[in-house]
């Protein structure tokens, strides 16, 4: 079709193919992975190979393809390496608290399921809610990206990648749990790691001359520049956002359940960040690339640009079954991760058998992808939706892991600390096109706020939503 690198219908019917290889996986697997224990944690019995290509399969979503470069087009060098190690961070941190939790609540297999159990009373299903619509978002932006990446390619409609994504995801993803979902994570690394070498190789090949910190620096010197503030500021914000989010990850949490031995989980956990901060590093510095070959691109589809600037057929194929594979391995972690917080923890609300707990769940994960599936064919911005739902893990963040070292800290200051993280957060996060926030040129004129404040209001509103609930732990 006119306009685009492929043709409608063979972009369709990749797209079924692709979807269908990791279905037929996932069902074969399940039917010799069965049982309770297999769903929710996979029999605690995932080795250290295993444990580590699913970490990082389900760590690397769609995202990774936006995100990164998006943030680098107007954060800078900062951003980049905000992004990269904000990402890596809770591997890291989870080789302490995870070793932690798994010693003091062995049958558990969820982070809200351990914040239930020290506390017996109603917090955890405030964080519980908080975290399942922090997932729900998460899933949102998944699709949402691959539906935008495909529409790119090939003009197909956002609602039809959409549609196949969550139909297929869905079929095996509630059949087999956890189990399936790690297992078809080895083979989406597979192709994850042999899509991005050979983008990584023809990047580099194409653009040998335009690589170094000299071109960025001659064509948008303020990217790199110690002066800029948007270095430090976006630094700093996708650091906290992007680690805050992933410490609440229940797939994160699932899989630390599932590792055989703490001593596999250590290793896996480091392992997998080690992998993970150059990826991430390398997409958000192609977006710096991007940005200096061409000021006015747009900032979603800075690394596709950049990839695809010859308009190679081969390479756009090569983006698609990439982009699935990201998608595919987050997704089917993220339906799972719902499954998990309704089974175990959301049977508190309403005493449930854990047979009809079960059932219970697919219902409303099915409910909920209906309403992703609407809100993806819209195609709003992933990096703003991402953003959104990291805004939410950081209202809490400190707040729920300060609880597990200070036995002190009483329920009402956890509740006020993080309704005033959620309030200030709001207040200040900004609007689609990042020039206002609900304060800041709705509520009150940007004039009566100061030009860092008016200027920075990501940062802000991230910054705000992460110390304001410092406060309200010493309320008496």
């Amino acid at each position: 079709m006119e306009g685009y690198i492929l043709s409608k219908s063979l972009s369709i019917v990749l797209l079924v193919v692709v979807c269908l290889f990791f279905t037929v996986i996932g069902i074969y697997y399940s039917k010799k992975f069965s049982g309770f224990n297999n769903y929710l944690t996979a029999n605690r019995n995932v080795g250290f190979l295993t444990l580590t290509t699913s970490l990082v399969a389900s760590a690397l979503g769609a995202w990774i393809l936006f995100g990164p470069s998006s943030a680098a087009t107007w954060g800078g060098i900062g951003a980049v390496i905000g992004y990269s190690l904000g990402t890596a961070f809770p591997m890291f941190f989870l080789t302490f608290l995870g070793k932690k939790i798994r010693n003091e609540n062995k049958r558990g297999s969820s982070l809200v399921e351990f914040i239930r159990k020290k506390f017996k009373k109603n917090f955890f299903k405030f964080i519980l809610i908080l975290t399942i619509f922090y997932l729900f978002i998460f899933l949102c932006a998944e699709v949402t990206a691959i539906s935008i990446l495909l529409n790119y390619l090939s003009g197909i409609d956002l609602w039809i990648t959409a549609s196949c994504i969550l139909f297929f995801t869905l079929i095996y993803t509630l059949y087999g749990g956890l189990r399936v979902s790690i297992i078809t994570d080895n083979f989406q690394l597979i192709f994850i790691i042999i899509f991005l070498l050979i983008a990584f190789a023809s990047i580099i090949l194409n653009n040998s001359g335009n690589l170094g910190l000299d071109f960025v620096s001659s064509n948008n010197k303020h990217l790199l520049s110690t002066s800029y503030l948007n270095n430090y500021t976006a630094g700093l914000t996708f650091f906290i956002a992007v680690a805050a989010t992933n410490l609440f990850h229940q797939g994160n949490w699932q899989r630390v359940y599932a590792a055989k031995n703490n001593k596999i989980l250590h290793k896996s956990l480091i392992v997998s960040g080690l992998i993970i901060i150059p990826i991430v590093f390398f997409m958000g510095y192609a977006g710096l690339i991007s940005k200096s070959l061409n000021t006015d691109v747009s900032p979603d589809l800075s690394f596709f640009n950049l990839l695809l600037s010859n308009q190679n057929e081969f390479l756009a194929l090569l983006v698609i079954v990439l982009g699935l594979s990201l998608t595919i391995s987050t997704v089917d972690t993220l339906i799972n991760a719902l499954s998990s917080s309704i089974i175990v923890d959301g049977k508190f609300f309403h005493k449930l058998k854990v047979s009809k707990s079960l059932n219970y769940s697919k219902y409303l994960i099915v409910i909920m992808s209906l309403i992703v599936f609407f809100i993806s064919s819209r195609g709003y911005s992933v990096l703003y939706l991402f953003l959104l739902a990291d805004l939410l893990c950081c209202c809490f963040v400190l707040t729920v892991f300060y609880s597990f070292y200070n036995k002190s800290l009483r329920l009402k200051n956890m509740y006020l600390s993080v309704i005033t993280g959620l309030i200030f957060g709001i207040l200040f996060f900004p609007s689609m096109d990042f020039s206002k926030s609900i304060l800041v040129g709705i509520l009150l004129p940007i004039e009566a706020f100061p030009d860092f404040i008016a200027n920075s209001l990501l940062f802000t509103s991230f910054m705000l939503a992460t110390l304001t609930p410092i406060l309200a732990w010493k309320i008496k």
